[in-house]
């Protein structure tokens, strides 16, 4: 396989191309995203009393994997775990970036140096499918949130959180266009 200037694959049209170029700003523009998400996290909790994922139970329910722990009744009455606040903030920016990374693998085509909205508002949408069917009933929050106090607020906080990650793609991929020696 050669490679083009950028550093990016060229297989031919019918084999996806994906340099160290993609993956590198793929993994910056999802770091990006997810800090505009907890930004935005940030003005729910004081301005309408919504509270955000607690990050330590995101560490703790990974520090519970390995011992093949995936579903918790209840995962604040789990046993916590060392470092579990650490393990879930750095859970939280990885799965941004590894989110990001694979947009931009399957996205449009050159979409980081010529980025558009609607695509990433799309993928960012997509990506609720994770809190609601994997991550919130790994909690013992239910499906889409259904085992907690207000769940027609945690599907909509869910779902609009996920629409601010689709902007904060196109935000972060933008700001790297308009950035000099950035090489996408």
């Amino acid at each position: 396989m050669g490679r083009d200037a950028a550093g990016r694959g060229t297989r031919g049209a019918a084999v996806m191309r994906v340099g160290a170029i993609d993956l590198l700003g793929g993994a910056l523009v999802g770091l990006g995203a997810t800090l505009m998400m907890d930004i935005w996290n940030t003005f729910l909790k004081p301005t309408f009393g919504i509270a955000s994922l607690n990050y330590c139970m995101l560490g703790r329910w990974v520090r519970h994997l390995p011992s093949g722990v995936m579903r918790h009744a209840s995962i604040a009455g789990s046993r916590s775990m060392p470092h579990e606040c650490t393990v879930g903030w750095m859970a939280h920016y990885s799965i941004g970036a590894m989110l990001a990374v694979t947009f931009v693998v399957i996205g449009p085509r050159e979409w980081l140096a010529q980025p558009t909205f609607l695509p990433a508002l799309i993928f960012g949408v997509v990506t609720v499918v994770f809190p609601f069917f994997v991550l919130q009933p790994s909690l013992g929050f239910g499906i889409a949130g259904s085992r907690t106090p207000k769940p027609a607020q945690a599907r909509l906080k869910s779902l609009v959180t996920h629409v601010v990650f689709g902007l904060g793609l196109y935000v972060c991929a933008l700001a790297g266009t308009l950035l000099p020696g950035i090489p996408w």
